[in-house]
């Protein structure tokens, strides 16, 4: 099985026109996703590499059955497409845009509150059912279908590192979630871990988190009493200093708040397997997953 994604999704690509949403989607079609529409205001009727665009999200959906939406809108109007989403009906919304104002994305969390609709980002990779559906800007080819590991990441980047050594390793994955760096986002790690542990397939998680806020010690409260499934975590930036902004716009430390020390103590207060070497997390999720 797999979480929120698998390959009966059939994906609209907000900005497909523009040159990321073109990029992306393209590769996203031929991991074998079902991109089915494309929405570019002002567009509507021409085609895209063979796709249909249209100029609302709910033309699309109305033409195509489109139940999950891909966003490369620039941050000025990223909001407002999330919000035309929800409004039309998708299900999923993949923000990838960097860079949404804070205050947009409090307007947005405020709109979806009470919308039966999950938004996964902004600001993120997007997620992957290996095998199925890729739907963001991962590179697909370094994820292993058909495994019983499932991710869950702040950081793209290194959600490509760690994905890359578990398939090195023997360990393919479930589906792989970035869920963002910002401080303000839709999904959480806590909805993840619970699709996770919800799923017959998936066999164990891990997390990847970083430096900012408190998202991996709630994620660490949750874990200890409510999965059953065994949780392996990395934390991001051990030697950042205090005060420093470190690539996220969420990775910040305060104090002593939101530092990785306190992220790592906390999760392994809670019985949460941490590796402090990125290097040597898929050896160690291979001997410890085959326990």
């Amino acid at each position: 099985m797999s979480i929120f994604v698998n390959g009966d999704t059939r994906v609209v690509v907000q900005g497909i026109t523009g040159r990321e949403g073109q990029f992306h989607s393209r590769h996203c079609r031929e991991y074998g996703t079902r991109v089915v529409a494309g929405v570019t205001p002002g567009k509507g009727g021409l085609e895209q590499d063979g796709v249909p665009v249209f100029n609302t999200v709910g033309g699309a959906v109305k033409a195509t059955g489109a139940d999950c939406s891909l966003i490369f809108v620039p941050p000025p109007f990223a909001a407002e497409a999330i919000m035309e989403a929800a409004e039309a009906g998708v299900g999923l919304i993949v923000a990838v845009t960097e860079g949404i104002p804070v205050h947009d994305m409090l307007r947005v969390k405020a709109f979806l509150a009470s919308r039966p609709v999950r938004l996964i980002g902004p600001n993120c990779p997007g997620l992957i059912t290996p095998g199925q559906c890729k739907v963001g800007i991962m590179p697909g080819a370094i994820h292993a279908p058909g495994g019983p590991i499932g991710v869950v990441s702040r950081s793209g980047t290194l959600t490509y590192e760690v994905v890359w050594q578990l398939s090195r390793a023997g360990l393919g994955q479930s589906s792989c979630v970035g869920i963002g760096g910002d401080p303000v986002q839709g999904t959480s790690f806590i909805d993840c871990l619970a699709a996770f542990e919800a799923d017959p397939e998936t066999d164990g998680v891990v997390l990847v988190g970083e430096i900012g806020g408190s998202a991996e010690e709630e994620a660490a409260r949750y874990i200890a009493t409510h999965m059953r499934k065994p949780v392996v975590a990395f934390i991001a930036g051990l030697t950042a200093p205090p005060g420093r902004r470190m690539g996220h716009a969420g990775a910040i430390v305060s104090g002593t708040s939101g530092s990785a020390a306190g992220k790592v103590a906390a999760l392994r207060e809670h019985g949460v397997q941490v590796v402090e070497e990125l290097a040597g997390l898929g050896g160690f999720c291979a001997r410890f997953f085959d326990k």
